[in-house]
């Protein structure tokens, strides 16, 4: 295809910043979405267009892909990447909080993908692209919520992967260890603020150290590592169904799927541990 058309959701910065960077050098044409519509601004340099995105407002998805299809005619790529990390205790963390995070990790992901699937059909061809972790795999302490929907990420995918493969639509799921971006930072000052106090307040200074821990470049991964695979599932004649990307990705899944579960959840502490240290 002659510059195919790529939308991006969650591009105000890491991942999906450097993944519309990386496709629009490589022939695509880009549109970049997110709520920080300022944060995007630099990206036009790069031959990005940006617009106004929020993956819990339906009027405005609609309306992004609606602009995408009047200006283009197509969206040939999905990378369906908007998302954050909500960790607390379960037991005191709200419930209208774990229902936001299944709303932007899941939901946002599975509307998106509603309404881009039409015009991919009546082409006959077309790429979603998930930005699931590899916290779709494995756990946690105190991250139930945001585990539960990366998991909830990696089973839609599948069933997705095979539903659409008789219209020519592929669908890749790109796995990232930990990235250098602000989401740790982030999520961690979410943990404190839930459970910082309290019966669970010892793991959460702990684990808030490790969610904070992503900003060091000897325990992450920069995030154009990742948008590296987001162009290698955006471009190859035959994309992977997964991309393990990042520092450490390919080991801990591959513990992952060798360990007994009580052995992994002593390796995982033992990691957490460590990093805290």
């Amino acid at each position: 295809m002659a510059n195919p058309v790529a939308l991006i959701t969650g591009a105000s910065a890491g991942i999906g910043f450097e993944a519309s960077k990386k496709l629009s050098s490589h022939g695509f044409t880009v549109f970049a979405g997110a709520r920080r519509v300022e944060r995007m601004e630099p990206l036009k340099a790069f031959g990005v267009h940006v617009l106004a995105l929020d993956v819990t407002d339906d009027e405005s998805m609609r309306t992004a892909v609606g602009r995408v299809l009047d200006e283009s005619g197509a969206i040939d790529i999905l990378v369906n990447n908007a998302g954050y990390g909500s960790f607390g205790a379960l037991e005191e963390v709200d419930l209208a909080e774990g229902r936001r995070q299944f709303d932007v990790n899941v939901f946002g992901l599975a509307r998106m993908t509603q309404l881009v699937l039409p015009s991919m059909r009546q082409a006959g061809r077309g790429r979603i692209i998930n930005i699931s972790s590899i916290g779709g795999k494995f756990y946690e302490p105190l991250g139930s919520w945001y585990h539960a929907t990366k998991f909830a990420v990696e089973g839609m995918s599948d069933a997705l992967r095979l539903e659409l493969k008789p219209h020519g639509i592929t669908v890749s799921i790109i796995e990232p260890a930990s990235t250098q971006s602000e989401w740790g930072r982030i999520s961690a000052q979410g943990l404190l603020a839930s459970s910082g106090r309290g019966p669970y307040a010892a793991q959460a200074k702990e684990m808030a150290a490790v969610l904070a821990s992503t900003d060091r470049p000897e325990t992450s991964t920069l995030p154009e590592v990742i948008a590296d695979a987001v162009l290698h599932a955006a471009t190859s004649v035959r994309p992977r169904t997964r991309y393990p990307a990042g520092r450490g990705a390919a080991v801990i899944l591959g513990l992952r799927r060798l360990l007994p579960d009580r052995l992994f959840d002593a390796a995982v502490m033992a990691v957490l541990k460590r990093v805290a240290g």
